[in-house]
């Protein structure tokens, strides 16, 4: 026996182990390494969030934390008024921001988003008006249809009073607003795809009289829909009657007599050529008061009566809440404020000049008249302006007399 030979071997099949093992070793140290790289690559990635079409769901917005916005809300619940940025309102449900298009004080950029991020932190719904820039088409520039989209409101009027030409309108011919609106719409549910789009307004016309005047406009709705169907996008079938028109009541309502009242001719006018039943409550699934207010001038009101414009200021407001509670249809009341405008003072606003409450007859003393209102929670006592239309709004039911005491 040789002992040389037996180490020989020993020492060969320790050396084949020790290979063996280093390779194993060598490979799960490899296995290990390539590991922890691709952990360290996959945690270097942001995982995206995918935005969700739900009302009321979270959407994120690149580059910025998630956006909670308010689900949307039946129509018969979309009540508002002018916004007042300065002055809160308190218990009204929605307002109406006029973007930097509109007037030239309206926000945009970051100052839209902070707009609406505050009135939504206050439980306050946001309807957003962009009004048309041009009447040409320059409308077809997205950076300010973008700029409104990018705000999160909770509605948008795209256009105001598209069929008005003059000194304080901007006209637009069918053909370029229907591709003005659909390039609108289309921004605003990019980024909100549940809100209500705006059909622009319609400008004032009195109901239950101007029958030509609203035949017109259902014409221009016409020559949109065929310029729709055949240029901006050959072959569809975009119907109006399947909008949301917005519109404008601006008349003395519920004055002389409660059977005054223009708002009312406009509904049924509209309720017949959509097709919809008045009584359904249907029509507010088509047709927005973008601004219900009354009129001092050129109407039949005696302008140089104080007494006569508080009563018909008044009385319109109380109407006007009225009729739109009664037909489940949106409403923003116009205005917020007194204002100046085309050469006169027009007295309209739930508050004065200087954003201060106004009586409920602004040609007396705070507190000369009071309304006591039975609401659900128990009667309230309202003495000015500010608390009736919250109280309205709110459902409240005004006493039997109300007239008796606000013309008395």
């Amino acid at each position: 026996m040789n002992p040389f030979k037996n180490i020989k071997t020993s020492s060969s099949i320790v050396f084949a182990l020790v290979l063996v093992v280093s390779f194993i070793l060598a490979a799960f140290s490899y296995r290990v390494i390539t590991s922890q790289q691709a952990s360290a690559a996959v945690s270097s990635t942001p995982t995206p969030t995918i935005p969700v079409s739900t009302p009321g769901a979270t959407r994120t917005i690149t580059g910025t934390p998630a956006v909670i916005y308010p689900p949307v809300v039946s129509p018969a619940q979309v009540l508002g008024i002018v916004a007042d940025t300065d002055k809160a309102f308190s218990d009204i449900p929605w307002v109406r921001v006029s973007y930097v298009t509109c007037v030239s004080s309206g926000p945009s950029g970051d100052g839209l988003k902070t707009t609406v991020a505050k009135f939504h932190s206050a439980g306050v719904r946001v309807m957003v008006s962009l009004c048309q820039w041009a009447s040409d088409a320059r409308l077809y520039d997205m950076k300010f249809m973008n700029d409104v989209a990018q705000a999160g409101a909770d509605a948008v009027q795209c256009g105001n009073e598209q069929m008005k030409s003059g000194k304080f309108n901007t006209g637009v011919p069918p053909a370029i607003f229907a591709k003005f609106f659909d390039l609108c719409e289309q921004a605003m549910h990019a980024v909100r795809p549940e809100i209500p789009i705006i059909l622009g307004s319609n400008d004032p016309r009195v109901g239950g009289i101007d029958f030509q005047g609203l035949a017109d406009q259902a014409h221009y709705l016409d020559e949109m829909q065929s310029a729709m169907n055949s240029s901006v996008h050959p072959g569809g079938h975009w119907n109006w009657r399947s909008q949301t028109i917005g519109m404008i009541d601006s008349w003395h309502n519920g004055y002389p007599t409660q059977a005054t009242n223009s708002l009312y001719g406009l509904f049924t006018f509209w309720a017949q050529r959509i097709g919809v039943d008045l009584n359904s409550g249907d029509l507010g699934k088509h047709l927005w008061v973008i601004e219900g207010t009354g009129c001092i001038f050129g109407c039949g009101v005696d302008a140089s009566s104080a007494y006569v414009v508080a009563v018909s200021h008044i009385l319109t407001l109380i109407t006007d809440v009225q009729t739109t509670l009664r037909y489940k249809v949106p409403f923003f009341y116009f205005s917020a404020r007194d204002f100046s405008s085309q050469g006169a003072y027009w007295p309209m606003g739930v508050r004065d000049g200087a954003n201060r409450p106004k009586p409920l007859r602004q040609d007396l003393p705070m507190g000369a008249r009071t309304l006591n209102m039975a609401c659900v929670s128990g009667h309230v006592v309202v003495s000015n302006q500010e608390q009736l239309l919250a109280r309205l709004y709110n459902g409240c039911t005004l006493p039997g007399d109300y007239i008796g005491i606000l013309t008395s």
